[in-house]
């Protein structure tokens, strides 16, 4: 198993070679475009890149992250992988990590959160307790420490549904610092608590085990210090 923890360029990469490239993605930039944004996202600054090395290098979308989210992302450097990937991602990818700041105190030092989620016509996720109302999700947390105000939370997803840790942290009472749609009321750090911080995933290709990592924001730590 390899552990790679590596910066290069402008791009924060991970991890590259000729099939797949690992990014740290910053908190505030959308994956791929939109209807109102074509090409201030992680993907067009990724394609530039490619492009610049070689003109007939290619780049291929595999998952996103939320627009506020930070932290891991995998593209695919050919239609081949980034199919291998998506077909078998349940296979594949071993283990993703996230880092949560959390409001309030959260009371259990570990717990396992499942419901099944759907978007309602405002493309707004919410659990269901009802098995044929929307798609399994299942999210464990592990309190890291917390304070009378926030939580840090060490958060592993087992399925991967639309906002899932989003709409699991409001369902228990305790949505993530600066998440306006899912109802919290605090922003001390002026983004988003949420941070992809590990990823494990077999390679497509090589069958070799990676394991990626991303040091959690320091943001996310100053409120403990500020708030004892």
């Amino acid at each position: 198993m390899w552990v790679i923890i590596m910066k290069k360029n402008k791009l924060d990469i991970i991890y590259q070679d000729k099939h797949i490239l690992v990014i740290n993605k910053p908190c505030g930039l959308l994956t791929v475009s939109t209807d109102k944004e074509k090409e201030h996202t992680l993907f067009h600054q990724v394609y530039t890149y490619e492009k610049q090395k070689n003109k007939n290098n290619k780049i291929f979308i595999v998952h996103r992250l939320d627009k506020d989210t930070s932290g891991l992302i995998i593209f695919a450097k050919s239609e081949k992988v980034k199919y291998e990937l998506q077909n078998n991602w349940d296979s594949l990818v071993k283990e993703r990590k996230y880092i949560a700041l959390v409001c309030g105190n959260v009371k259990k030092d570990k717990d396992t959160i499942k419901s099944y989620i759907k978007e309602n016509k405002n493309f707004i996720s919410y659990s269901s307790n009802k098995k044929d109302d929307g798609k399994l999700a299942i999210t464990y947390y592990e309190k890291i420490k917390g304070n009378a105000k926030y939580s840090l939370l060490n958060i592993k997803i087992y399925t991967g549904r639309k906002n899932q840790i989003r709409v699991h942290m409001n369902d228990i009472g305790h949505p993530i610092v600066g998440d306006k749609k899912y109802n919290s009321p605090l922003n001390p750090i002026k983004r988003m608590g949420l941070h992809a911080t590990e990823l494990e995933v077999i390679h497509p290709i090589t069958k070799e085990t990676l394991t990626f990592k991303s040091p959690i924001p320091k943001s996310f730590n100053s409120v403990f210090i500020d708030n004892n």
